[in-house]
């Protein structure tokens, strides 16, 4: 007999900034992509060229609202503070057209907003305000536990547990 096939499911989420829940107050929130930079290699005596590892590209992303909400777009319109965000959803698993199981899935974050929306208005629309941000720290937890963690301002970046950066820290002598 075949083995069903597990399918995972994230359909929803609910943001804080800074510990306060904007549940309901952000139409979408995109986290960054963390993009891994990578240097070129050639050399004499080498059949081809190769690419290694060199640090991580700037991390980007935006958060969409679906109206003013003063609170909270007053820490978006501080550019010189950082803002601590949790991105928390369940993460649903089903096997043969049941769920099997739910965790958490949760993305921590801390971003420095990049512009300050006024909005765009329209007869009968709603309000559009697109918030971007640069993020200098992600953590991604599902079920408790770190997938990934990154901290561009400690030279921290971790996968699995492991610290892929310990040496490196400690040959720079920080």
């Amino acid at each position: 007999m075949a083995q069903k096939i597990k399918i995972g499911r994230l359909t929803n989420a609910n943001i804080y900034v800074d510990g306060g829940s904007l549940l309901g107050r952000v139409e979408e929130f995109q986290c960054p992509t963390l993009t891994f930079k990578q240097s070129e290699h050639k050399a004499l005596g080498m059949n081809g060229t190769v690419e290694y590892y060199s640090g991580i590209d700037k991390m980007e992303g935006s958060m969409k609202w679906t109206s003013y909400y003063p609170e909270f777009l007053k820490k978006m319109a501080n550019p010189f503070k950082a803002v601590r965000i949790q991105v928390r959803g369940s993460l649903e698993e089903y096997q043969g057209g049941e769920r099997i199981s739910q965790t958490s899935a949760v993305v921590f974050l801390t971003i420095q907003p990049k512009n300050f929306p006024l909005g765009n208005f329209q007869q009968h629309d709603n309000v559009e305000l697109s918030t971007n941000y640069g993020c200098t720290y992600v953590r991604l937890e599902i079920g408790g536990e770190v997938i990934t963690e990154v901290d561009v301002e400690a030279n921290i970046f971790k996968v699995d547990g492991e610290d892929l950066l310990a040496t490196y820290r400690q040959n720079l002598g920080i």
